[in-house]
């Protein structure tokens, strides 16, 4: 089986939720008896040179880029105004991608074409003109519905008019593709539930995020120190850094005046200046970790205060392998199967994130009984190779 697999973006480093999903699908393929070839556009964003391509990405049989420019331009998104098309979208069309990707079908002639995310769509016609392999979508979200969830979270009136108009058009071109795939790949039950209510009604497996168990190795959780907290994540992903805001505004403040001990380590790609200017007490920002395992493991609770967004959050996996208590939303929760006191710590509202705090500390004895209870969950169901196997199974033994 020869899969040639479409990325949006370099998959390396290895370090964010996207890049995790892409990477962790492939290998497991790989490990299977697949053959994988990459093509990814190489972004300003996530620029990597081609000529140095790192030992962790071996798997993959060949590696191609192309540069393309995928930079905010203020009067591109003018022009976009008068558009019918897609500006989320559009910015991710190239004819040099287009260009690379034709001379690949014809040379490695894949049996499969496996496009990840929604924004390699606009490529759809060069593949189904220039050769006969199947098209596979792998939705890592319902990326109309993030969209839509953050415009629903904007109070300034221009931004507002301004993120629904872009929603809207996005959420026409994701519709108006749904039907046009070989195999639909959602991340969750959920998504394909969305997608089914938007018209679709086309042949899909549910492929969650999968993680290689192996390599989480996780610390006891510490019940006698002072209680810190996690928070790690790519900042430059906007719901990444709406809940961190939304946090630190609504909950911090009162969670330090009831519990002047306990400290918050932030840790993410690209933070904001407006972070380290913020000044709340016994707040840490460390940047950009070398090692994300172990900055998660050196802190028995982590918060992903997420309030919007679609798909599966890859830190929640990756906190739950490492045995560590994981605060929550229901959003952030979506795509994993997991009990509210048991498993990880759900919390909605303010009320809730300072609930689950007062449970953190009054129950600190429970911690390590929690935190086991979640790496069961990862290891039960969320294993890189038996997710892959899902998949694999699906093309080969469901003659797809």
């Amino acid at each position: 089986m020869r899969i040639l697999q479409l990325c949006k973006k370099f998959p390396y480093p290895i370090n964010d939720g996207e890049v995790i999903a892409i990477t962790n699908l492939a290998r497991a393929l790989d490990e299977l008896g697949a053959e994988i070839h990459l093509l990814c556009i190489n972004t300003p964003k996530h620029f990597y040179d081609e000529k140095e391509m790192p030992d962790a990405l071996n798997f993959y049989h060949s590696i191609h880029t192309v540069f393309v420019d995928t930079d905010l331009k203020p009067h591109r998104a003018v022009l976009n105004l008068f558009s019918k098309k897609s500006y989320h979208i559009d910015r991710f069309v190239s004819d040099d991608f287009s260009k690379k990707l034709i001379k690949l079908l014809g040379t490695l002639n894949p049996d499969f074409v496996q496009m990840e995310t929604l924004f390699l769509a606009p490529y759809l016609s060069d593949i189904r003109n220039h050769s006969t392999a199947k098209v596979l979508m792998r939705a890592h979200n319902v990326e109309h519905e993030i969209w839509s969830r953050i415009t629903h979270n904007t109070n300034a009136f221009i931004k507002k008019k301004y993120l629904a108009y872009l929603t809207r058009k996005l959420k026409n071109f994701e519709v108006n593709h749904l039907n046009r795939y070989d195999l639909l790949l959602p991340i969750t039950s959920r998504d394909l539930e969305t997608f089914k209510q938007l018209g679709f009604n086309g042949a899909a497996e549910v492929i969650p995020i999968g993680i290689d168990i192996n390599g989480y190795h996780p610390q006891p959780i510490d019940t006698n120190s002072p209680l810190s907290i996690s928070f790690i994540g790519s900042l430059d992903w906007l719901p990444n850094l709406e809940g961190l805001n939304w946090f630190l505004t609504n909950c911090w403040p009162k969670i330090i005046d009831k519990h002047p001990d306990i400290t918050l380590h932030l840790a993410g790609r690209n933070t904001p200046a407006s972070l380290h200017e913020l000044g709340y007490k016994n707040l840490i920002i460390h940047g950009e970790v070398a090692d994300a395992k172990a900055f998660i493991n050196a802190h028995p609770v982590m918060i992903v205060p997420l309030l919007s967004g679609s798909g599966m959050r890859v830190k929640i996996l990756e906190g739950m392998a490492l045995g560590r208590v994981v605060i929550t939303t229901k959003i952030g929760l979506e795509g994993i199967v997991a009990v509210d006191k048991k498993e990880v710590l759900i919390a909605d509202t303010i009320e809730g994130w300072l609930g689950a705090i007062d449970f953190c500390l009054e129950e600190r004895a429970r911690l390590d009984g929690i935190g086991n209870a979640a790496r069961e969950v990862i290891v039960k169901g969320y294993g890189n190779l038996g997710i892959g196997r899902r998949l694999w199974d699906g093309l080969v033994m469901g003659g797809r």
